[in-house]
């Protein structure tokens, strides 16, 4: 079992900045893997972005390649989302997701994942 809290969503404009933050709470460790996906009004739940807890390995939507940068602290039990050159299409509920099976590829697709946080919101203005 894994608690997950994000935080550090708001209103940006476009171009700008913003690191999203996830607290973990309960046993996760090496063998599991930890990521972000969106969902903005309207569209399905999408991948953003996963790495496993060791950090060794990380893997990114299209979309953000090159301008999203996920990583961990495992002192902290913390899962980070550095977001830079935000566009309005960047808009959306983003929330933490855990995936505690043991070993296993990196998954991009909710099902994957079996424990979620509750979101935070990131609205980027134009």
């Amino acid at each position: 079992q894994v608690q997950l809290e994000e935080s550090g969503g708001g209103l940006v404009q476009a171009g700008d900045s913003l690191r999203l933050s996830c607290a973990a709470s309960g046993h996760i460790d090496n063998s599991h893997n930890i990521g972000w996906f969106r969902q903005a009004p309207g569209k399905d739940r999408e991948f953003v972005a996963a790495i496993k807890w060791s950090g060794r390995d990380t893997m990114y939507a299209e979309s953000v390649k090159g301008r999203f940068t996920i990583s961990t602290d495992n002192v902290k039990s913390m899962l980070y989302l550095q977001m830079l050159s935000l566009k309005p299409e960047d808009t959306a509920v983003y929330y933490c997701a855990a995936d505690l099976r043991r070993y296993l590829p990196i998954g991009t697709v909710s099902q994957s994942y079996q424990f979620w946080g509750q979101g935070t919101q990131v609205t980027v203005s134009s």
